[in-house]
């Protein structure tokens, strides 16, 4: 099973489908039903949030030939939709600008867009990574915004809106996409495990829902790679091994030595798991990610609703004894030293050295 299959397989063929985007899709809805449709569109938000499958899903609902007045939802059936399902529509022009992003791409652009839509009602443009096009290629572009013809739509897609020129979003109807949930993406999981008989671990989904960070093409490609692996039975240890994840057991007891200020057993710790061939930057990172926990919940034990859909509920009560147990202004120095050991360590040769010298330095 390949790891891409699952991503496009089970990409959202419908409005219903899109997950965790409710504002964005209550307000699409809501245009495509009154028929009020906006010539050029900026979708931004985090990387694998959903904003290039939504733009496929609005040029799908706009081109569909069976879809009726006060309806929103494409029918999948006719010769539009399984164009676009089958990625063979000659009116859907989809534009990578990170490669296609300078001046004399944006005119070949213009020219393309005098020429009326081949079978379609709407010839439409999807421009992913937008922030990347130039100041002179977005001044060309800037003009057809102002003025195109009626048969086209412009989506634009980014994860960077303010780069953008002023004079380029002054024209683009905005659509903000928020970052998808770690519960979100699990059910998504689960829901893909149970259709394709993949048996499963729910702290293995759960894993990877969390290495994905909030993208869920990734989390769908990850699982994907991992099904193929493990002979669909993916478990907590198959998703460790094959990322080099750090176990959350490893994180919380390196987090006690830290609080314990034991610098020893701190130091033989992290050799050990350097020597496990583990990556260090992303045990870097997942051990910032384990202390912001505390920190909020050493701000607040309120602030626990951030965190509580992120652990489990034991693992919530071990957070709360080690916030107790730590000092704030040492946990706060402890954080902002380990996000300069992050920076450190792209670029060091060895490794282990950044966090041994933040253990030295700061366990005493």
């Amino acid at each position: 099973m390949s790891q891409l299959v699952f991503y496009r397989k089970y990409r959202p063929k419908l409005f219903s489908e899109v997950i965790n985007q409710k504002n964005v899709m209550e307000t699409l809805k809501n245009a495509l039903i009154r028929d009020e449709i906006s010539h050029a569109y900026l979708f931004c938000g985090p990387r694998g949030s959903g904003k290039t499958t939504v733009a496929r899903l609005l040029a799908k609902s706009l081109n569909c030939l069976n879809r009726k007045k006060g309806e929103y939802e494409p029918c999948n059936q006719c010769a539009s939709c399984e164009a676009i399902n089958n990625n063979n529509s000659l009116d859907i022009i989809e534009i990578d600008a990170a490669s296609n992003r300078g001046i004399d791409d944006i005119r070949d652009l213009r020219e393309s867009i005098k020429f009326a839509p081949t079978t379609s009602k709407y010839k439409i443009y999807i421009i992913d990574e937008a922030h990347q096009i130039t100041k002179d290629a977005f001044n060309a572009l800037l003009k057809t915004l102002e003025e195109p013809p009626s048969y086209i739509v412009f989506i634009l897609a980014t994860t960077e809106p303010e780069k953008l020129p002023p004079t380029i979003l002054s024209r683009l109807q905005r659509y903000d996409f928020r970052k998808l949930g770690l519960e979100d993406i699990k059910k998504r999981l689960a829901l893909i495990c149970e259709k394709e008989k993949i048996t499963y671990e729910d702290e293995a989904l759960r894993l990877i829902a969390l290495y994905s960070e909030g993208g869920l093409r990734d989390a769908e490609s990850l699982l994907g790679q991992i099904a193929l692996v493990s002979n669909r039975n993916v478990r907590k240890k198959d998703v460790e091994e094959i990322f080099g994840l750090i176990g959350n057991d490893k994180v919380k007891k390196f987090v006690d030595l830290i609080i314990k200020k034991d610098k020893e057993k701190a130091i033989e710790a992290i050799n050990e798991i350097y020597e496990e061939g583990y990556d260090l930057e992303l045990f870097n990172k997942n051990l910032l990610s384990y202390l912001r926990r505390i920190l909020l919940l050493k701000i607040s034990p309120s602030l626990a609703n951030f965190i509580e859909k992120e652990v489990t509920d034991e693992e919530l009560k071990i957070l709360f004894k080690q916030a107790s147990a730590i000092d704030f202004a040492y946990l706060e120095r402890i954080i902002k030293r380990l996000v300069d050991v992050q920076n450190q360590l792209k670029r060091t040769p060895i490794p282990v050295l950044p966090i041994e010298i933040f253990l030295s330095e700061e366990l005493n």
